[in-house]
C-alpha cells in the first residue's frame, strides 16, 4: 500500500483537501476515532505541514465539538 499523502490548501473562501486512496482512509481512520463515545467533547488533533501532511500545507484541526 502506497504512503498516506494528504495536502491541505486555503483561502479566505474555501479550503481543499487532497489526498491519495491512503490519505484519505488515514483522514477517514481519525474522524471515526473522533466519533469513539469513550471521547469528550473538545478533544482534537492537529495535522501540520511536513508532519502529517505534506510540505507546503496550511494547518489542519480536526475537532470533536458537541455544540454543534
Amino acid at each position: 500500500m502506497d504512503e498516506p499523502r494528504i495536502k491541505v490548501q486555503g483561502s479566505a473562501t474555501e479550503i481543499t483537501v487532497a489526498a491519495n486512496a491512503a490519505g484519505l482512509r488515514d483522514l477517514a481512520e481519525r474522524l471515526i476515532g473522533l466519533a469513539d463515545p469513550e471521547l469528550s467533547d473538545g478533544y482534537h488533533e492537529h495535522l501540520e505541514g511536513g508532519i502529517n501532511l505534506e510540505e507546503g500545507s496550511v494547518s489542519l484541526i480536526l475537532a470533536r465539538d458537541e455544540t454543534l
